[in-house]
C-alpha cells in the first residue's frame, strides 16, 4: 500500500479549512493530519507533525503566510508549501515564491483543482495558478514588486513611524527613506499614507500586532 501525502491546512476561517479538507479527504492518496488558524501556529504545527505538504493561505493573523513559510522552511526544508491566495498580482506571486513557496494559486477560483496541486509540489514540482502574473489590476504596480527593503519601510510606516525614525533604525538618511516611501506607493499605485497603511494590512504585506 503507497503512503499517503500528508497536509497541513492553514487558513483563519474554519469553513474555507473546512471545504479544503472535504476535497483533499476525497482524494484516495491523500490525509489531512492537522488544521491552523493563523501563521504562529502553522509553523509550531509543521514542526510537530512533519506533513509533506503545507496548505497556506498568504493572509494570515499573529503572522502572515510568507513570514510562516519562511520559517517552516528554515527548520524543515523538505515540506512543500503550496501558497493559497486570493491576490493575483504579481507582487504577491514573486515573494511567495522568494519566501519559498513551491506553488500558488487563487483559492477563489471556480475550478481550484486542490488535489491535483498538492500532488504536484509533494513530487517536488511547481505549480502557479493560470491566472496568476497576468498585467496586474492595479494601477502601475511593478511587474517585480516591492524588494526586501521596501517591505521593510512599509512595516515601519504601518508601526506609525515617521521618515527620521525609520532612517535611524534602518542608518539610512531620511532622504533615502524618502525616496523608498516614494518608490512603494508608485509600485502599489497608492498616493496617500492612509490608504497604503490600509492596503499593506489588508493585503498581509506586513505584520500587524
Amino acid at each position: 500500500m503507497t503512503k499517503k501525502i500528508s497536509v497541513l491546512l492553514v487558513d483563519d476561517h474554519s469553513l474555507v479549512r473546512r471545504g479544503f479538507r472535504r476535497m483533499l479527504e476525497d482524494e484516495p492518496d491523500m490525509v489531512v493530519v492537522g488544521e491552523a488558524g493563523d501563521g504562529e501556529e502553522a509553523v509550531k504545527l509543521t514542526r510537530e507533525l512533519k506533513p509533506q505538504v503545507v496548505v497556506m493561505d498568504c493572509a494570515l493573523p499573529k503572522m502572515n503566510g510568507l513570514d510562516a513559510t519562511r520559517q517552516i522552511l528554515e527548520d524543515l526544508p523538505e515540506t512543500a508549501v503550496l501558497m493559497l491566495s486570493m491576490h493575483s498580482e504579481n507582487t504577491w506571486v514573486r515573494q511567495a515564491t522568494q519566501a519559498g513557496a513551491r506553488g500558488y494559486i487563487l483559492k477563489n477560483a471556480m475550478n481550484l483543482e486542490l488535489g491535483s496541486a498538492v500532488r504536484r509540489v509533494a513530487g517536488g514540482k511547481t505549480i502557479f495558478d493560470p491566472q496568476v502574473g497576468q498585467p496586474s489590476s492595479l494601477k502601475g504596480e511593478r511587474s517585480g514588486g516591492l524588494t526586501p527593503r521596501e517591505l521593510e519601510v512599509l512595516q515601519m510606516i504601518v508601526d506609525g513611524k515617521s521618515n527620521k525614525e525609520i532612517a535611524l533604525v534602518l542608518d539610512l538618511s531620511a532622504n533615502t527613506v524618502a525616496v523608498h516611501r516614494a518608490n512603494i506607493m508608485n509600485a502599489l499605485g497608492i498616493h496617500k499614507t492612509a490608504e497604503l497603511v490600509v492596503y499593506a494590512i489588508r493585503s498581509g504585506l506586513v505584520n500587524v500586532p
